[in-house]
């Protein structure tokens, strides 16, 4: 089966430009049906995982141009909802393969009990576990932020603001609500992100023009490996 690769657009706003942005996109999108908050933004916490090369990082660095990463995904801590992921980038297209696991088999991927895990069940969780076991990839760094997200259904238009984003050092339980967590950007900056496949409709991209912001480089695993690292 041919692999869908969409476009994944980075920018850098102020809390200001996030504000006027955010208000202008909720009248022309839809708030993600997953939002649970009052502010209808959702708690996001990422386990990235590495090889002892830092393989992944060195290659998002390098900008290499095919590269890709795994990573677990937890949503406002949510014990009976997680994800393995793998996330593949061209450029800036990215792919991702997802698949639910329990919180037993995140345990034993902690905790390096893999032969407990039963990989029959999906073919992203064996290439996981057999990757683990062959490459030494192991947990690297938790990345942690407040999103709130916009869909335009129609055209699979998806657009995220990502605030308070925190790097988590050498704690890899992402259940831990008392996990030390530094912050990898100012306290006024925000992360906007536009994923789409082909088109982004013209009224939407005006709307997004309307705001100044500044094109990030940079990923979020990529930010957090750096607070690590000092």
């Amino acid at each position: 089966m041919d692999k869908t690769y969409r476009h994944e657009l980075k920018f850098i706003l102020n809390s200001a430009q996030a504000t006027l942005l955010k208000y202008k996109l909720s009248l022309v999108m839809d708030i993600d049906s997953n939002s649970k908050n009052e502010d209808n933004s959702y708690f996001v916490r990422s386990l990235y995982f590495d090889d002892i090369y830092n393989s992944a990082y060195n290659e998002k660095m390098d900008g290499l141009k095919m590269r890709f990463k795994y990573r677990i995904r937890t949503y406002n801590l949510d014990k009976s909802f997680i994800r393995l992921e793998k996330k593949e980038k061209n450029r800036d297209l990215t792919h991702k393969e997802q698949c639910k696991i329990t919180k037993k088999d995140y345990d034993n991927i902690i905790n390096n009990k893999l032969n407990l895990i039963n990989t029959s069940k999906d073919k992203l969780l064996e290439e996981f576990v057999l990757l683990k076991k062959t490459k030494r990839i192991n947990p690297d760094v938790v990345v942690a932020y407040k999103r709130i997200a916009y869909t335009y259904p129609n055209f699979d238009v998806r657009i995220t603001f990502d605030e308070d984003i925190c790097s988590g050092r050498f704690n890899y339980n992402l259940f831990d609500k008392d996990m030390i967590m530094y912050s990898v950007l100012k306290p006024n900056e925000v992360v906007l992100e536009v994923k789409f496949n082909d088109i982004i409709p013209d009224h939407i991209v005006k709307v997004i023009n309307s705001v100044p912001s500044i094109r990030l480089a940079l990923s979020k695993f990529a930010l957090c490996k750096e607070v690590k690292e000092v």
